[in-house]
């Protein structure tokens, strides 16, 4: 009797174990970006002012374009947060620039394999459902992850470029300059590092900036997978279909774009 408990307690182990291992490919790949925990705002060094943006007149967007779909994402008046700006020295500039994923929708062009051209943009609610499944902020999330998940962030780590400092040979009431912007990207809790080139259009009055205008120069890439934005079923489960079957209709990369404004406070 008891030799036959030990077989039944060892076949139950046995069993438990391959059922741990045959869900293995459903756990996300390597090459994941370090998970992190909401960015606090860095503090203003001495001599910089504080820029507040403008939420209501922000705009975000991004394309994704593959081979049979290209999938375009706006957000208007999604973007949030704080720059501390050096007029004198924009090297010592810092800020949190912050994205409600809330506000995010998506559109959708579609071609057949052969034809050169895609079709008109459309907006599908299917799409949108699912594309807020994959991070994870559905209704089915829990709030606390919901909450987390919503917010895309970038921290301002460095600010380098040779027009960087040219804020100082300008004059009037407008002054253009380009910036190579680097920091750190938060997105569905994991952080990534990222460059971003802008250009910064500073507002004076008197010898005073009062507001900034910023837009990127170029699209920055975000990696999906290495966020673990990945094709879901359900909250906190993997769907059936992975990216890289996807892969003629969503491409691996967003090219995100951002264009806003901040108000001296």
């Amino acid at each position: 009797m008891l030799q036959q408990r030990c077989l039944i307690a060892a076949a139950g182990v046995v069993l438990l174990s391959f059922a741990a291992l045959s869900g293995c490919d459903k756990k996300p790949s390597a090459g994941l970006a370090p998970s992190a925990s909401a960015f606090e705002a860095p503090k203003a060094q001495a001599g910089a002012g504080s820029f507040a943006i403008d939420t209501g007149s922000s705009k975000l967007s991004f394309t994704m374009d593959a081979e049979l779909e290209k999938i375009s994402g706006r957000a208007p008046g999604a973007v949030e947060g704080q720059i501390q700006v050096d007029p004198k020295d924009l090297s010592k500039s810092s800020g949190l620039v912050r994205v409600d994923l809330d506000k995010l929708s998506i559109y959708q062009q579609k071609r057949e394999k052969g034809d050169q051209q895609f079709g008109t943009e459309t907006k599908n609610e299917k799409q949108n459902k699912d594309m807020r499944t994959w991070f994870e902020i559905e209704s089915d999330a829990p709030p606390d992850a919901r909450e987390k998940n919503r917010w895309a962030e970038f921290r301002i780590g460095k600010i380098e470029n040779a027009s960087a400092n040219a804020l100082n040979t300008l004059s009037g009431a407008e002054r253009k300059v380009t910036l190579n912007v680097s920091g750190d990207f938060r997105l569905h809790q994991r952080v990534a590092p990222k460059t971003v080139k802008l250009e910064a259009t500073f507002k004076y009055e008197g010898d005073r900036p009062v507001a900034i205008a910023i837009k990127t120069l170029e699209p920055f890439a975000v990696d999906l997978a290495e966020h673990d934005v990945r094709p879901r079923s359900a909250f906190g489960t993997l769907a059936d279909k992975t990216l890289e079957a996807l892969g003629a209709k969503v491409a691996k990369r967003a090219m995100i774009s951002l264009d806003f404004s901040a108000q001296a406070k």
